[in-house]
């Protein structure tokens, strides 16, 4: 019995310091990261994740001045009908344009993204995702093309409890060592 106790306060010990170690080291990772300065760039790029004001955000930036252009990630299902209002967006300071990924993650962003500055002969893009999602979309991003690229988060907060942040930094973590694993695209 008092080896079986031991050995649980040991596997208890060791998972706290392993949850704990994500929580410090995902959130000076993951939420301290590096954001880039608003900046004039060739395109703004929308990746898909919520509806949580990223849209919006970057056709702000377009409406100041900062892109002629606004791609916008479209991994939704067809019938979701506030990403097909932003696609449908008749400003005239700037041109819409919404790509479903292939594959539908952060690296088909990322490949739609080369297709599109080799088309255009874009040299920079602003890339705008969750805060703790940027160090991952940098990283992928960097795989992908030579051109500079400027990463701005979606400026809101985020109310998670606890698990939802572990949860996060886990996610992104496993993301990261997928991206690292898959290699340039």
């Amino acid at each position: 019995m008092r080896k079986l106790v031991t050995l649980l306060v040991g596997a208890l010990s060791a998972f706290t310091i392993l949850v704990g170690g994500i929580g410090v080291v995902g959130y000076f990772g993951y939420n301290k990261s590096r954001v880039d300065p608003v900046q004039q760039v060739d395109a703004i790029i929308v990746l898909g994740g919520e509806h949580d004001g990223r849209e919006e955000y970057g056709m702000s930036l377009a409406q100041q001045g900062i892109a002629n252009h606004v791609i916008l990630s479209n991994p939704y299902w067809p019938g979701d009908k506030k990403i097909a209002a932003f696609c449908a967006s008749k400003d005239t300071r700037f041109t819409v344009v919404c790509i479903q990924p292939a594959p539908s993650t952060t690296r088909g962003e990322a490949l739609f993204t080369r297709k599109l500055v080799e088309t255009n002969g874009w040299n920079r893009v602003l890339v705008i995702s969750w805060r703790f999602h940027l160090p991952r979309a940098r990283y992928i991003f960097s795989q992908c093309f030579d051109g500079e690229i400027v990463m701005r988060p979606v400026p809101r907060d985020y109310d998670y409890s606890l698990a939802e942040w572990e949860y996060t930094y886990l996610y992104q973590t496993v993301g990261f060592i997928k991206a690292v694993v898959q290699g340039p695209c």
